[in-house]
């Protein structure tokens, strides 16, 4: 800095001193007048300047105005359609087939222990050396697409199963090859280790071996070491357990704590019933009236059946959520004794979409940083196609567990999740240029909007593709 800066500096400093000593010299002196002066320099509570933020008022008053909206849609329902609500409907929907049919799920179901138990196989034939490691792994790969595509044709080619039966087992055998994944890779680096240690480690001399304590030799007796994990108690407590990555030694509890486990069974019972409740009074009604809108390309009807049924899918979506994981999978990590439960973060305060993705389902986020993106870093790829590769498995099984049980093959799921790649670039920019509560707004926008416009498209081609144009005509006269 110049002198010559340094003296305006100066300057200017002392000018501004100046005006607020000859400000406040004129106040003093209005206060001093007959006139009772009242006004002195203030900004208005709405501007930014004002330095006010307890709005405490208009968020009651945002919550009053949204419950009266709701309790009108709730009296137009009822009045428009009665209560549909049948618990023989529930009961229909989870039945596997017709009466006397072969009930192909259940067969699926205990079919999915084949794939664990001979990946067990593999695994102890790693161990012993008896299985080449090359071989060893191409039959891993060929068993874990067996996983995968063993659903998808059964349900094309088999009759005899319904949606919620054949949901409940992509989902399942989803769980598997991500489970199986996890267990395969996670040996491989017990077993790459365990060479290693063979070939270039120098061995532990005897005078360190005398110098640790009686604690730490019991430490170290007391955990799982490779390859004594390889049995089937291990595997299927894996299996069971609430998460989608494998360790040797998972974090414990010592008891089951009673009182809690029964609140999430309450919790599983009572959430599952208020969401087929939601689903049936007030989803359905509004799926089948979008149809001949979507149908006819009828934007204005379109958007209008699209925000009637945002309001009871997002709320289904939220129950749903709080309903698996928090309940169930703290339910079974209680029985399992599974001591890490942190199945979510605070995915709600989320800016932008990546901080949504990171937060809100954490077994798989841990699964594809663990399995997928770090290993990928690791063999020398960008994080940027590391990424890419997250949302594109992630898109996958999206589409995989709509598009097999409607048995209706589309890409909007699928487009849907590759789409959360420029949609978190968007959501970003709006952090960074109108700030973290602007860029919280267009992640909740994108949860309450998208999700009921892939509804309505995947109801409009299942309609399409397995009853034809001719009921869309049926329909139009409703």
């Amino acid at each position: 800095m110049t002198e010559q800066e340094g003296i305006r500096k100066r300057e200017r400093a002392q000018s501004v001193t100046r005006a607020e000593e000859i400000q406040a010299e004129e106040q003093k002196a209005r206060k001093n007048q007959p006139d009772k002066p009242c006004h002195k320099p203030r900004d208005s509570l709405f501007s930014w300047n004002s330095g006010f933020d307890n709005f405490t008022g208009f968020v009651n008053w945002a919550f009053l105005l949204l419950g009266i909206g709701g309790f009108r849609l709730l009296l137009e329902n009822f009045i428009k359609y009665g209560i549909r609500i049948d618990p023989i409907q529930w009961i229909k929907l989870l039945a596997d087939g017709e009466p006397n049919s072969e009930h192909p799920a259940i067969g699926l179901i205990l079919y999915s222990s084949v794939p664990v138990v001979l990946c067990l196989l593999i695994e102890k034939g790693l161990a012993v050396e008896i299985i080449p490691t090359g071989s060893g792994m191409f039959v891993h790969i060929i068993n874990l697409l067996v996983v995968i595509l063993l659903p998808m044709i059964v349900i094309h080619f088999k009759d005899g199963f319904n949606i919620i039966a054949a949901s409940c087992v992509c989902t399942l055998y989803s769980i598997l090859f991500l489970k199986l994944w996890s267990y395969i890779q996670v040996n491989m680096w017990c077993r790459t280790a365990r060479q290693n240690s063979k070939s270039g480690l120098r061995r532990q001399s005897l005078s360190y071996s005398e110098l640790k304590s009686d604690d730490a030799k019991d430490s170290k007796v007391s955990l799982v070491q490779y390859p004594d994990n390889l049995n089937l108690k291990d595997l299927y407590y894996f299996i069971f357990a609430p998460t989608l990555c494998y360790e040797l030694n998972f974090p414990k509890t010592d008891r089951i704590r009673k009182r809690f486990l029964l609140k999430r069974i309450f919790e599983v019972l009572i959430c599952g019933q208020i969401i087929m409740v939601i689903m049936q009074q007030y989803m359905v009604p509004s799926i089948k009236n979008s149809l001949i809108p979507f149908s006819n390309m009828d934007y204005p009807r379109t958007a209008e059946r699209l925000l009637k049924l945002a309001i009871p899918n997002h709320l289904a979506w939220l129950i749903g959520f709080y309903l698996m994981f928090h309940s169930w999978l703290n339910l079974v990590g209680e029985v399992l004794h599974f001591a890490d439960r942190s199945f979510y973060n605070d995915w709600w305060n989320a800016n932008n979409i990546d901080m949504f993705w990171r937060n809100w389902n954490l077994p798989v986020h841990r699964w594809a940083l663990r399995h997928l993106y770090f290993p990928m870093i690791e063999m020398g790829y960008g994080r940027m196609t590391g990424s890419v590769a997250v949302f594109f498995i992630s898109a996958f099984f999206h589409e995989y567990m709509v598009s097999v049980p409607l048995k209706t093959y589309k890409v909007w799921a699928f487009m849907g999740m590759m789409g959360q790649i420029p949609l978190s670039y968007v959501s970003k920019f709006i952090e960074r240029c109108y700030g973290p509560r602007f860029g919280n707004i267009v992640f909740w926008a994108s949860i309450i909007l998208g999700q009921p416009l892939v509804i309505m498209m995947y109801f409009h081609d299942y309609i399409v593709v397995h009853y034809g144009e001719a009921l869309l005509e049926d329909y139009s006269h409703l």
